[in-house]
């Protein structure tokens, strides 16, 4: 018999399925939006003067033609990003052109913001594709954490300089326009919390002395502590955003405040897995709502409006922007009275901004209101889909950080219509009138987006079994 001859090589395993990109999808659903919100601007013209507005075509080209270039830059440069997030920002932007050119045709509410809401819509979408195309790995931005946060500190600090506006220091007016720095000071800040507690995650989960004593009930291991990371680690960021609520609170710009303030409590319990940060924060948010609402007399007057709404009503001096709120989403029901026949300008000309949120629940109902919640929060979803499939610390506080900033919002603003919490004065997230709002949250989306098609696009093919060491075969450049 002849002897057994050597083992033949083994053969490399068949290359993995390459998952879909779902390109055909997102352009489907980019389709239904654009109609859904020429369908709601025809509705309008309709209720209000029994035929189709002029512009209607006009502003469903538009809108259409800013969606296909955000989607041919998607296609080209992002193949497996989440088809959902450009399409449910495709909607939410459309359908806040839609509610604001219904009270553009109230004359008492000012000067009609819907033309000038497309232009910015347009310079936000230009800014989403200028992302999408020029940043190749979001992971590049945690380099520039301190010059993000630098930024960031000189943005919120500019309105100071300039006249306030309705109490508060947070526009720059010039030539006829406005812009909110603070906007675009939540994302460098977001940028920056995402880079330090990356890095820095594990002192600050593990070091520092013992705080509290927490106890477990059921799990093995006996109480926990929570334990105070030490200054060198929690001081610097500790310090910026001390500095940042102090900008706010010269500006007296509570919502803003707020928000930064949710958003370092919520990335640090994200970068620590510590419950305790939650506790901790929410004990400090009370002692600081207290403090604000006691000796800042703009603070003092929402937190009055938001504990005796009727008050105004009760002392003959008819009802307050809240109450009126109240009374639209009262008189709006289940189904709505129907886009263009609901009467929530009564508000002021706060009805574009602020209380927008009002005009949707009369004319809309409660079902319409539904249905704008739900697509806040299947984006909010998707982008924590995007933070848990990735790899990297940073990408995944980086997405989620992004992704709990649009769900701050819009709680903070919807609780302020609905009177669950003090008035902000902060505008929701694509609905409400504010260029620099849509500006910025286009760019969010942009960066969802980076994250979702890096944690959606497949490895590269295993090399041939050539003898080469399987750490020198993984994935070059990812944070483990």
């Amino acid at each position: 018999m002849s002897a057994p001859s050597a083992t033949a090589p083994t053969a490399p395993p068949p290359p993995a399925p390459r998952p879909a990109t779902r390109r055909g999808v997102e352009l489907s659903l980019i389709v239904a939006a654009v109609a859904v919100s020429m369908a709601g601007w025809a509705e309008v013209g309709l209720a209000q003067g029994g035929r189709l507005p002029r512009g209607a075509a006009g502003y469903g080209g538009g809108l259409a033609a800013l969606a296909l270039l955000a989607h041919l830059a998607v296609r080209t440069r992002a193949r497996y990003a989440d088809p959902l997030l450009l399409p449910i920002a495709v909607l939410l932007n459309g359908l806040g052109l839609v509610l604001i050119h219904r009270l553009d045709l109230v004359p008492s509410l000012g000067p009609r913001a819907a033309n000038s809401q497309l232009v910015w819509s347009a310079v936000g979408v230009g800014l989403f594709i200028a992302v999408v195309l020029a940043l190749g790995d979001h992971r590049v931005l945690s380099r520039y954490a301190y010059v993000s946060v630098t930024a960031a500190l000189a943005l919120m600090a500019l309105p100071i300089c300039f006249p306030a506006v309705n109490g508060a220091r947070i526009w720059i007016r010039f030539a006829g326009f406005s812009i909110q720095p603070g906007e675009f000071a939540k994302v460098l800040f977001t940028v920056f919390f995402a880079a330090y507690l990356s890095a820095n995650r594990a002192a600050l989960a593990y070091a520092g002395r013992p705080l509290l004593r927490v106890r477990r009930p059921g799990r093995p291991g006996g109480p926990r502590w929570l334990q105070l990371p030490t200054g060198r680690v929690l001081g610097p960021v500790l310090a910026i955003w001390l500095a940042s609520v102090a900008v706010l609170v010269l500006e007296r710009d509570l919502g803003t405040s707020l928000l930064f303030f949710c958003l370092f409590v919520v990335m640090l319990y994200l970068a620590t897995g510590r419950g305790g940060w939650i506790a901790v924060g929410l004990l400090l948010a009370a002692a600081g709502a207290f403090a604000a609402g006691s000796l800042d007399p703009h603070v003092h007057s929402r937190v009055q409006d938001w504990l005796h709404p009727f008050a105004t009503i009760r002392a003959g001096l008819g009802p307050s922007q809240v109450a009126q709120s109240l009374f639209a989403f009262a008189s709006g029901g289940v189904l709505g009275a129907g886009l263009g026949q609901g009467q929530s300008y009564l508000i002021g000309f706060a009805a574009k901004s602020d209380f927008i949120l009002a005009t949707a629940g009369e004319e809309l109902g409660l079902a319409g209101l539904l249905v704008l919640f739900l697509l806040y929060a299947l984006l909010v979803a998707r982008g924590f889909a995007a933070g848990l499939a990735l790899r990297d610390p940073f990408g995944r506080l980086l997405a989620a950080g992004l992704a709990s900033l649009l769900a701050l919002q819009v709680f903070v603003i919807a609780g302020g219509v609905m009177d669950l919490i003090p008035l902000t004065g902060m505008a929701m997230p694509f609905l409400a009138q504010g260029g620099s709002s849509v500006v910025t949250n286009w760019i969010i989306v942009a960066l969802l987006i980076r994250a979702s098609d890096r944690a959606r696009r497949p490895d590269p093919a295993p090399a041939a079994d050539t003898g080469t060491p399987a750490a020198a075969q993984e994935k070059p450049g990812v944070a483990g």
